[in-house]
């Protein structure tokens, strides 16, 4: 089955097929939060993308119902934090020189609790700025790959510094495609709700259902970042059944490099599926994307 247009499903197909950008609270695991949302909007299962630990705030993308199977999508993208730089000694003459030069390449050993293999990795930090520094604190923006571990940069900056140092609180700001500029308290996202299943309707008509689509919006939110290629509904009907993107049914698609991750959707703007691009989109023939997840 396609799915309606995003503008014009229902508030339960939003529900089923859609996306909360969560402003994570301290205390509970990114886990904890991800089932209290699937109980609350009443859906089989809720995901979030990108983890964070239980004293960390902020950015939480969590999918629900069938959007679940978008959270591969949402690994590509770079990540930004404010953190907060405990050094344990005054800071030198030099500090923001030697901060900076942590931009570029770093490498990393996983932690002990990490869920990944604990071998030494490359992560590119895009950019680290000194947004203020008081005393023994410095407040740190960092700009950095997927994957990259904030704690033990900051420990590692402290070690460069010769002050050694530790990170105090940590909030994640964006993960692509999403930020800080529209994030939703599970509090916000509960009222919503509430406003939207309350038989007595005591709030101006659309005011329920415009809360709510504030609060979830359509999982293709999750996908904006990615290359898209758009198909015609014929092809997407062969993808339901299993097979993968063929030239006759491409209509457009953005640039991309062989084996990118690409979002593929219908004219209506309704995601089809995610794939590999791996031909080219303006041939007369052949595959231009194999199938990795089948959103419909």
């Amino acid at each position: 089955m396609i799915r309606a247009p995003p503008e014009d499903r229902d508030p339960d197909a939003v529900l089923e097929f859609g996306v909360v950008n969560l402003d994570k609270p301290p205390g509970p695991s990114a886990h904890q939060v991800s089932a209290w949302i699937r109980d609350m909007v009443g859906v089989e299962k809720a995901a979030h993308a990108g983890t964070l630990d239980p004293k960390v705030t902020g950015c939480l993308p969590v999918l629900t119902g069938a959007a679940t199977r978008l959270a591969p999508a949402l690994l590509e993208g770079p990540k930004e934090y404010v953190a907060v730089l405990e050094l344990h000694d005054d800071p030198p003459r030099n500090f923001e020189a030697v901060v900076a030069d942590f931009e570029g390449d770093v490498y990393q050993k996983p932690p002990k609790k990490s869920a990944v293999a604990r071998r030494l990795r490359s992560r590119e930090v895009y950019a680290l700025d000194v947004l203020d520094l008081d005393g023994r604190q410095a407040l740190l923006r960092i700009e950095c790959e997927s994957g990259t571990y904030v704690r033990k940069l900051c420990h590692d900056i402290g070690r460069a510094l010769g002050t050694n140092a530790h990170m105090g609180h940590l909030r994640r700001t964006a993960t692509t495609p999403f930020d800080d500029t529209g994030l939703v308290t599970l509090h916000g996202l509960s009222d919503a709700l509430a406003w939207l299943r309350d038989e007595d309707d005591t709030e101006p008509p659309g005011t329920a259902e415009d809360a709510l689509r504030a609060a979830v919006q359509p999982a293709e939110c999750a996908l904006t970042h990615l290359p898209s290629v758009t198909i015609a509904d014929s092809a997407a009907r062969e993808v339901a059944n299993g097979a993968p993107v063929y030239a006759p049914g491409v209509l457009a698609a953005d640039d991309a490099d062989r084996g990118a991750l690409v979002a593929c959707h219908t004219e209506a703007g309704s995601a089809v599926c995610l794939g590999r691009l791996a031909g080219d989109p303006d041939a007369d023939s052949g595959t231009v994307v194999d199938l990795e997840r089948v959103l419909v």
